[in-house]
């Protein structure tokens, strides 16, 4: 036996500091032999991935344990954050990267002969989310961790998360995504930590001894929810945060009997079906089938979640009348809003409170997080839906609808249509509104933008703001810059370090001290160097997803997010084909080369983005196989959008399409992310766009297009996408491309409905009312594009006057003026 294999099985885990190499390495063979159970000799890249991910666990594990006792010795009031999504993507850089061992890891994997890139690429993206939603909650749990603030995450544990995506002959196919299939080496799972979660059954309601009226909820259906932990690094600090994941798991995991006579599918039914709930993230609501699964999976995470809040807060407390004090619980969108009801159940079916202190206490510990301005996006339940599956939460809602319209007539004693307007109950649709339920039971409800708040007041939630004026407030969103910037784009970052120092890893406002080497002719031809690598490594990227060749020189006109008609893709892509018309008709025009890039997901039933995406591709086909127009323009749909790809794309990035109809996008993240990496962004005054023109200056942004007041008004006053059509020449002749199968073999049906919904549909989203000014930014984007060193220059200064836009500054203001928490300096 060789020493090195001597000293794996001689070592221990380490307790000194593991920037240490000599106490990485103990360590790391310590986990190699312990953990994975391999001969360090024998081990492949994949097991190495697996020992070093033990070994950064262990450590992490231990600043959790230490975090958690410093809480809990101080009665440090705590925040839940609830959200079906977390898009973290992958961990091993990230938490190498926060606990300052990147470099140490480097070296100690280049002694057994292992390169950390390619270790770091067996890891898979964690399948817990899919857009925005999800990365801003994984965001926000970074920032946490990062700041010192005792916050936990609550999740689901997916099993196969949304889904894969392929590309096939220019369509989405989706595949499962199995990125368990080789197991989770961050996470701990907890047999210890059970809940039972119910589902059908009915109500049986009696007076008790002293006269009360006694609910109770009987012949349930039950479901277990299993937890897993994963551990959420900070950066430059010794804390650790945690996200709870729940996993489904039947009561009974094998029926014998029926086994035993011969029904072998029968024997084991009834353990998929309740395992089913955390398959897949968002299964189709399409069928009632698909509504019933998706308000159960909705169901047991809030359930679930809710019942260990409680009984972590009754292992350090007498009673549950201080849980405001103690706990504040963040609803990320409506997705978590039954935890409203169940906490009312928790409270009075097993705590014995009445039902108008429970509904105190729930007030004074939920705050709501709205994510959309689409009414349509804001959840609403069948009347027979939730009552067939949750009884008594139905019943409670009833009570706290009850109570609520009561003070709603005090308010407005004078207007009879605002009670069903503030109703949680639609009586007409014979629905609940979700959306209405999260905001009575909550203190606070915010937008994520200042335009997106403005909206919630005035369009969207007006009687409630009118009658409460202080409830709903704004939070700006934000992006951890330690995995978009640090991480993503380590060039970049160490050129800004170089300039200004490291303090802006966690204080990002120190970017400002950026903007005086805009000015410096030097700086900028390092910058645009930084650039360069960055576009290299997304010229890789696409020849490896896409076996296709484009050219570095040209501009990376990206937009990836994910595929919806608001955010309005195929604006894009009609620009892209009049760009390609005015090519063909001057063959030898001085055309700007262009590389425009496209990805993101259509959820599996949403047929019109489909329907995009084959029309990109569809285009790319035509375009890419132009001899006329060589490699000056190419069209390229990157496929399986997520983090991973994203910390390639972004970076690599010139211009960041940010179009989506004004007034429809919430806020949006992925703006942040574009110019914090140095892209200019082409955008609406749509979102947090807004906010980032203010930051940047009107000069460094290039803004087009309606206002969400004028569409409101073409909306109200008559649109007709006719005139456009007959009116604009460039734009007639796009649409009879698409309508007349140019880019479909000639296969004039195929797009049949995607130009009928723009013309005869009244073109919802404002493609053809907005098309000219779409156009005519593009072509100042290639003016100054074509002046190296003011892009240049307007690129540093996006950078420079980003400092807003970290999650880091949106942590402080919900923990501040919502949640009541404070930093751990201790």
């Amino acid at each position: 036996m060789d020493q090195e294999s001597i000293d794996a099985i001689n070592a221990r885990p380490c307790d000194g500091d593991l920037t240490d190499p000599e106490a990485l390495k103990e360590s790391l063979l310590f986990y190699m032999i312990h953990g994975v159970g391999r001969d360090p000799s024998e081990a492949t890249t994949r097991d190495w991935y697996y020992a070093l991910a033990y070994c950064v666990r262990g450590e992490l594990s231990e600043r959790y344990i230490r975090a958690k006792r410093v809480q809990r010795e101080t009665k440090a009031k705590r925040v839940y954050y609830l959200s079906m999504e977390f898009l973290i993507g992958r961990s091993l850089m990230n938490h190498l990267l926060n606990l300052g061992l990147r470099q140490v890891a480097a070296e100690v994997l280049g002694e057994f002969g292992q390169d950390l890139k390619t270790v770091q690429e067996v890891e898979v993206d964690a399948a817990l989310g899919n857009g925005g939603l999800g990365r801003l909650a994984a965001c926000f749990l970074d920032s946490m961790a990062t700041q010192s603030y005792p916050g936990y995450g609550y999740g689901l544990r997916y099993d196969y998360g949304m889904f894969h995506q392929k590309i096939d002959h220019g369509q989405q196919k989706e595949t499962p995504d199995h990125w368990l299939r080789h197991g989770n080496p961050w996470e701990f799972e907890r047999p210890n930590v059970i809940y039972r979660v119910r589902f059908g059954g009915r109500l049986n309601t009696y007076r008790d001894g002293d006269g009360r009226e006694v609910t109770e909820w009987v012949d349930s259906d039950d479901v277990l929810a299993l937890a897993y932990n994963m551990p959420v690094s900070g950066f430059g600090n010794d804390r650790a945060g945690n996200l709870r994941l729940w996993t489904a798991r039947a009561t009974a995991e094998f029926d014998l009997m029926s086994f035993n006579v011969g029904d072998y599918i029968g024997a084991v039914g009834r353990k998929a079906q309740s395992e089913s709930l955390t398959k897949v993230l968002y299964p189709a609501d399409t069928t009632r089938e698909g509504q019933m699964l998706r308000l159960r999976q909705e169901y047991f995470f809030v359930s679930a979640s809710m019942q260990d809040i409680v009984v972590r807060h009754l292992r350090e407390n007498d009673s549950l009348d201080n849980l405001p004090e103690r706990v504040a619980i963040q609803l990320n969108d409506t997705h978590p809003a039954l935890a409203v009801p169940e906490l009312l159940r928790l409270l009075i079916d097993q705590h014995h409170y009445s039902f108008e202190r429970a509904l105190e206490i729930t007030r004074g510990t939920f705050a709501y997080t709205n994510h959309t301005l689409m009414s349509e996006a804001l959840e609403m339940w069948s009347i027979d839906l939730i009552g067939s599956i949750l009884p008594r939460h139905l019943n409670l809602i009833y009570q706290l609808n009850e109570v609520f319209l009561a003070d709603v007539r005090r308010k407005a004693p004078n207007d009879p249509g605002i009670l069903g307007r503030m109703s949680l109950v639609d009586d007409g649709r014979r629905t609940i509104r979700m959306a209405h339920v999260a905001i009575v039971g909550s203190q606070k409800v915010n937008g994520v933008a200042e335009i997106h708040t403005g909206l919630l007041k005035s369009h969207l939630f007006p009687d409630f703001h009118r009658l409460y004026p202080e409830m709903i407030v704004n939070k700006t969103n934000g992006i951890t810059p330690r995995r978009w910037l640090l991480e993503a784009n380590p060039p970049l970052a160490d050129l800004i370090t170089e300039a200004i120092g490291d303090a802006w890893i966690t204080d990002l406002d120190r970017l400002n001290d950026l903007a005086p080497h805009a000015e410096d002719a030097a700086f900028r031809a390092r910058f645009r160097d930084v650039k360069q690598i960055a576009k290299q490594r997304l010229v890789d990227l696409v020849k490896s997803t896409n076996d296709m060749d484009i050219r570095l020189d040209s501009m990376f006109d990206t937009q990836v997010k994910r595929m919806h008609e608001y955010k309005r893709q195929l604006l894009n892509v009609l620009q892209v084909i009049t760009r390609y018309n005015r090519m063909r008709d001057n063959p030898g025009g001085d055309f700007l080369p262009r590389t425009v890039i496209f990805s993101g997901k259509a959820a599996a039933g949403y047929h019109m983005a489909k329907q995009v995406i084959r029309l990109i591709n569809d285009v790319a086909e035509v375009v890419n196989n132009d001899s006329a127009i060589g490699d000056r323009l190419k069209v390229v749909f990157v496929p399986n959008y997520n983090v991973t790809v994203a910390e390639t794309v972004i970076p690599g990035s010139d211009l960041s399409e940010q179009i989506s109809t004004a007034g429809m996008e919430a806020s949006g993240t992925g703006n942040m992310k574009f110019a914090l990496n140095g892209a200019l962004t082409i955008g609406t005054l749509d979102g947090a766009n807004i906010e980032i023109r203010e930051e940047v200056g009107e000069d460094n942004i290039f803004i087009f297009g309606l206002t969400a007041q004028e569409v409101q008004d073409r909306r109200s006053h008559g649109y007709d996408p006719w005139q456009f059509y007959n009116d604009n020449g460039e734009l007639r002749r796009t649409l009879d491309m698409i309508g007349h199968g140019h880019f479909s073999q000639g296969d004039s049906n195929r797009y049949r409905d995607v130009v009928d919904a723009l013309l005869w549909g009244n073109d919802t989203y404002m493609h053809m009312a907005d098309y000219a000014a779409y156009v005519g930014a593009q072509e100042e984007v290639d003016r100054v594009y074509r002046d190296a060193e003011e892009w240049t220059r307007r690129a540093i200064l996006n950078v420079a006057r980003m400092g807003k836009f970290s999650s880091d500054r949106t942590i402080h203001a919900y923990a501040r003026e919502i949640w009541n928490i404070k930093q751990m300096t201790e």
